[in-house]
């Protein structure tokens, strides 16, 4: 790993070039006369920004006409897409399909990897839209936001982390004086204050910066294949004598499977590459380890990201469709007795100087 530390120092200087160019005005951004909301994070994956974007979708929903912009990442097309009700995971990538599954015709979905591109065809679509949410877009600066929502994971705090590829940060810590507001996530029940006071401390956060927390709130399982499916288990319900086999393909899946691992049913991990696609001999090899579970009760629970690929994946056996069931999240914010995330948003965009009067 320490070969890796000079690579990373070299890895800094170029994201430092970068970034003083905007600074200096050699690379542009370019403004847009409504509010773009980017969330994203300086580490690499699995910081939730996913459930975050659609946290911010639904409380702003009803106030705002609402576009959602992503690069579609591992998605089997390129450049603008507009999300329709025929496309697939593979058309727009499993994030944002997810993203549209949820909200639909309520809001205006499109993935490009050039977000000014994005932006201005979307508008040109939908000329009502009066706001975009930018998903995973921190480092695309080409784009001038009016506010930026930075993620870091709890257990993998950014001021513990490294540039890449020593570490997985994309940027130096520093890149957070970007953002007006950071959110913790996926933090754990019972905090403390001196947990708050810790990450208070280590993020040297600016007077002008807004601090949240956030924690991952878990539903009941939901079947893939409904239509196949007699009778829904309740996890609560289950005990000694059931087997979960849990399949994910996400970039930090223990979170999640610390979760299921608080029921009395056993718990046996299958766990892929983030944005993984599942080929035939995937689905075999989850066949064969179903099939090898021991148990009265067995039954298969994936994420909420990896059930719309699965969904749509042809090699699925027809005879697991009834066994196999996903979790669905939502992020709920820690109150501490400030005003609320969303209330702070919009707060945000209003002192925007891009939206003063």
């Amino acid at each position: 790993m320490l070969l890796l530390y000079p690579i990373s120092q070299l890895y800094g200087m170029g994201i430092a070039i970068r970034n003083k160019m905007f600074e200096y005005g050699m690379l542009k951004q370019q403004e847009f006369d409504i509010p773009i909301v980017v969330v994203g994070n300086l580490a690499m994956g699995g910081t939730g920004k996913t459930p975050h974007v659609e946290y911010i979708v639904g409380s702003m929903l009803g106030r705002y006409n609402i576009g959602v912009l992503s690069r579609g990442y591992k998605r089997a097309t390129s450049g603008f897409v507009l999300a329709t009700p025929q496309s697939r995971p593979e058309d727009i990538g499993d994030e944002s399909y997810q993203i549209y599954r949820k909200f639909g015709p309520d809001i205006t979905l499109a993935v490009c990897e050039k977000r000014s591109e994005g932006i201005r065809k979307m508008r040109e679509i939908n000329p009502k839209l009066d706001m975009i949410i930018l998903d995973d877009a921190f480092q695309h600066r080409y784009v001038k936001p009016s506010a930026s929502v930075i993620l870091t994971e709890y257990n993998r705090p950014i001021f513990k982390d490294k540039l890449l590829p020593y570490g997985r940060l994309r940027e130096p810590s520093r890149a957070l004086n970007r953002a007006e507001i950071v959110v913790v996530t996926k933090c754990p029940l019972g905090m403390k204050a001196m947990d708050y006071r810790i990450f208070e401390e280590n993020l040297k956060l600016f007077p002008y910066q807004k601090l949240y927390f956030s924690r991952y709130n878990y539903g009941h399982l939901v079947p893939i294949f409904p239509e196949e499916v007699a009778d829904i288990p309740a996890l609560d319900s289950q005990n000694a004598d059931t087997s979960i086999l849990v399949v994910t393909g996400v970039a930090n899946p223990k979170p999640f499977v610390r979760y299921l691992r608080r029921h009395k049913a056993k718990v046996q991990l299958r766990r892929f590459r983030d944005h993984h696609n599942f080929s035939s001999s995937d689905m075999e090899e989850i066949t064969n380890l179903f099939d090898q579970l021991q148990g009265k009760r067995k039954f298969i629970v994936t994420t909420e990201k990896d059930a719309v690929r699965i969904l749509n994946n042809p090699y699925f056996p027809h005879r697991l469709k009834q066994s196999i069931f996903y979790v669905p999240i939502k992020v709920e914010f820690i109150d501490r007795g400030e005003p609320d995330f969303t209330s702070g948003l919009e707060k945000t965009i209003r002192d925007s100087r891009l939206f003063k009067s």
